[in-house]
């Protein structure tokens, strides 16, 4: 069997590795024109914290992936590699001043091993009169470690990469038995899904070693330590394409991660990202069969739209994709 995935983020290349798990003698390609920097992927800071709207087609399945999704995280943290995959245990806090919901997460609460109401001297650890607050135990995968780590290990396994930008699916007719589309924002175009839209993000990376929790607050306030660096956001400007840095967000994000954690204000700024979220309700794992006009079917298995959740949620929607595959596969070898 010969696989291609479209799409180099952290999605295309989990979704890599948990195939060539399942089908260890198939012949599994990597297409892509975006890789490791140049991906959204390297943007996002990465902690498992899926935001409550995140779905998938039903309730039972987004529970599913979140699930599947922790654990194959928490199994890699377990290794010897967790290190260089860039995974580890984190902890932190999530305050509000509007309401208790905004600090309670029923996607999560029973997967991660701690998830419960902060203490009345917890919401004082941070300035801002907090009325709400959650304290919870997580992981963190970041992507700077991760998307090198996981595309060695793809190709060490007999994995290949090829650089080129995918049009249409015709560009690739022919070339796979099966095509998994990790295209994230790209699938706008490829697949006409006026579904799919951007929100753009901003992120500044700061250096604070001596942070080791992290912290949410009111309007998309977070503070994420990482391997390398702290991550201050953010931002969520919907159906916005600029990839351009704004001082107005950077102003703001300063403002509001520095008086939730006044030591942040003398930490050495290191970088400013910004990234676009392909944003779709629900994320999009399906299988479509395409009429190539004049040449034949196409058999794709679908994979985008994880907004800014596709870290978390990598694993969980790969898992669901291979089996989509299976099912694919299985109904073509019958004919």
């Amino acid at each position: 069997m010969k696989i291609g995935i479209l799409g180099s983020g952290v999605i295309g290349l989990t979704t890599a590795l948990e195939l060539q798990k399942e089908y260890p003698n198939a012949s599994i390609s990597i297409v892509a024109d975006k890789f490791y920097k140049d991906t959204v992927s390297y943007v996002a800071a990465g902690i498992f914290r899926p935001g409550t709207a995140f779905a998938g087609p039903t309730e039972e399945i987004t529970k599913k992936w979140v699930k599947d999704a922790f654990e194959h995280w928490d199994d890699i943290r377990k290794t010897a590699e967790a290190s260089k995959a860039g995974i580890t245990e984190l902890s932190g806090y999530i305050f509000s001043s509007i309401s208790e919901s905004i600090t309670r997460n029923p996607l999560i609460e029973d997967v991660l091993p701690v998830y419960r109401r902060a203490t009345e001297d917890e919401l004082k650890i941070c300035p801002g009169g907090w009325k709400y607050g959650s304290f919870f135990s997580t992981l963190v995968t970041e992507c700077g470690l991760y998307l090198p780590w996981a595309t060695q290990k793809f190709l060490n396994a007999g994995g290949m990469v090829f650089n080129k930008k995918v049009n249409t699916f015709g560009d690739i007719y022919g070339d796979h038995d099966i095509v998994i589309n990790c295209t994230g924002m790209s699938a706008k175009e490829l697949c006409n899904d006026r579904k799919l839209v951007p929100v753009r993000g901003q992120i500044l990376k700061v250096d604070a070693p001596w942070l080791k929790m992290a912290y949410y607050a009111d309007y998309d306030t977070y503070i994420v330590p990482g391997f390398s660096a702290v991550t201050m956001g953010g931002c969520r400007n919907f159906e916005s394409w600029d990839m351009n840095v704004s001082r107005h967000d950077t102003a703001a994000i300063k403002e509001r991660c520095e008086a939730l954690v006044p030591g942040l204000k003398t930490a050495p700024l290191k970088e400013i990202r910004v990234g676009l979220r392909p944003h779709r309700d629900p994320c999009r794992v399906e299988t479509e069969f395409i009429d190539i006009p004049n040449r034949g079917i196409m058999r794709v298995v679908h994979q985008y739209g994880h907004g800014g959740y596709g870290v978390t949620c990598a694993p969980g929607t790969a898992k669901y994709a291979v089996k989509l595959v299976r099912d694919v596969w299985t109904g073509y070898s019958k004919l």
